[in-house]
């Protein structure tokens, strides 16, 4: 194999690894201008001079979620929006909350890996893979375990006790995203067409109206 050809491929790799995440800081910190005129991808920078430990700092991770809601769940997020210091960074956390039996359902990070560790009671994880074999992989996790969801696939958690159960996780984004399946299908605005969403389930039109209704 010649040389340059070797070296072409190594560039490519290198190339497609670093760009493959959040852009890496060119300078110490950019703390985020979250009210700032300039719109780029992410958030301009505040004069460094002007920085505080607050753009460094969130309190009240330790507060529990409240999970009064259908799904039985809370996420508690902390990226770049409650940490401007998260700027340019490329990491982020959540404390989630489960009552018991509920769920975080079915979603994605489209920016982000997600490694998930349980702090307290017992969780189902698993996401699934990508078409066409869609394999799902799944784990029942104890206090203590540590679980990774790779970027972009859809994954779950529920609470498999009948105590709460509670989760810390950290995602390789400032700002990972979050779509939420049933939400993002069912719940748009303006909806999809229900006929669409019928052919897409291979149901009928009555019960996509009645799923809608829903959300």
């Amino acid at each position: 194999m010649a040389p340059g050809f070797v070296l072409t491929g190594l560039l490519v790799a290198t190339f497609s690894i670093a760009l493959a995440s959040d852009p890496s800081p060119l300078q110490d910190f950019c703390v985020a201008d979250l009210n700032g005129p300039v719109l780029v991808n992410g958030f301009s920078c505040k004069d460094p001079k002007m920085a505080q430990a607050t753009d460094f700092s969130f309190s009240g991770l330790h507060i529990p979620g409240n999970t009064s809601n259908p799904v039985g769940s809370r996420v508690t997020p902390v990226t770049v929006t409650q940490i401007p210091g998260l700027n340019t960074l490329g990491i982020s956390m959540v404390r989630i909350d489960f009552a018991p039996w509920g769920i975080n359902p079915p979603h994605t990070h489209p920016r982000a890996t997600e490694i998930l560790t349980v702090i307290e009671g017992t969780l189902e994880v698993g996401f699934v893979t990508s078409n066409p074999e869609n394999n799902l992989i799944t784990k029942v996790l104890q206090k203590g375990d540590v679980f990774v969801f790779p970027k972009g696939l859809v994954h779950f958690q529920r609470s498999t006790g009948y105590g709460y159960t509670i989760a810390i996780a950290a995602l390789s984004s400032q700002n990972p995203g979050v779509i939420t399946i049933a939400n993002t299908v069912f719940g748009s605005n303006p909806a999809i067409a229900n006929d669409l969403l019928a052919k897409s389930f291979q149901t009928d039109t009555k019960t996509i109206d009645w799923i809608q209704s829903k959300f």
